[in-house]
C-alpha cells in the first residue's frame, strides 16, 4: 500500500512538472481616430519597459485630443504628444531605448518615436505604413541605436495607411486633423490575423 501510494505521488509530481506554463494574455489597445479605429497588439515580453510606458499614458487618458501630427507618405504615421493647434502636451520623463530587441521595424509595428538622444522616447509613437529596416536596431552608438518597435497593428492598418494619403502641409503636418478621440486597453482582447 505505502508503494502504491509513492508511486501516485512520484506520478503527481512529474505531472506538474511538466505542464507548461501559462500562455501570457493578450496586450491590445484600441487607438479611435477621426478616421477609424486601428487596434495595436503589445509585445511585453520583448519591449516591457516600454509597454508599461505606452500603457501608463493610455490609462491617464493622456492621447484623447492629439492628433497624427506628421505623416510622412509612403512610410509612417507619428502622433502621441502633439494637440490639434500644434502643442506640445507635457510628457512623463524618457524611457530607455528597447531597440536592442532586435525586432524590425516591419510594416503594420508601432514603435517609439524619439529625438536624436536614443534614450529620449516619452509618450510619441509611429505606425510603419511600409517596411522600414533602416529604423532597426543596428549598434548601441548614438546613429545605430534605431527606434524601439513594441507592438503591431492587428485591425485598422487601412485605417493607418488612409491617414497616410492625406495632404500635408510644412513639416509633414496633415492639413486635415488626424485627431486620437479615445485610446483604451481592451478588457477582451480581439483574435484577428495581422492585416
Amino acid at each position: 500500500m505505502k508503494k502504491l501510494l509513492f508511486l501516485i505521488v512520484v506520478f503527481l509530481l512529474n505531472t506538474n512538472s511538466t505542464a507548461q506554463a501559462p500562455v501570457a494574455a493578450k496586450i491590445q489597445v484600441s487607438i479611435t481616430t477621426s478616421e477609424g479605429e486601428i487596434i495595436v497588439e503589445l509585445d511585453s515580453a520583448r519591449a516591457p519597459i516600454t509597454v508599461k510606458n505606452f500603457l501608463d499614458y493610455v490609462k491617464e487618458g493622456f492621447y484623447e485630443g492629439t492628433i497624427f501630427h506628421r505623416v510622412k507618405k509612403g512610410l509612417l504615421i507619428q502622433g502621441g504628444g502633439v494637440t490639434a493647434d500644434m502643442a506640445r502636451k507635457k510628457a512623463k520623463a524618457p524611457i530607455k531605448n528597447e531597440a536592442d530587441n532586435r525586432v524590425s521595424n516591419r510594416r503594420g509595428t508601432i514603435a517609439m518615436a524619439r529625438t536624436s538622444n536614443p534614450n529620449s522616447a516619452t509618450s510619441q509613437f509611429y505606425i510603419n505604413i511600409v517596411s522600414n529596416p533602416n529604423f532597426d536596431f543596428k549598434n548601441q552608438s548614438a546613429m545605430g541605436w534605431g527606434y524601439c518597435v513594441f507592438g503591431r497593428v492587428i485591425k485598422g492598418m487601412e485605417v493607418a495607411e488612409s491617414i497616410a494619403r492625406i495632404p500635408t502641409g510644412a513639416q509633414d503636418v496633415p492639413t486635415t486633423p488626424v485627431v486620437i478621440t479615445k485610446a483604451t486597453r481592451l478588457d477582451t482582447p480581439v483574435d484577428l490575423e495581422r492585416n
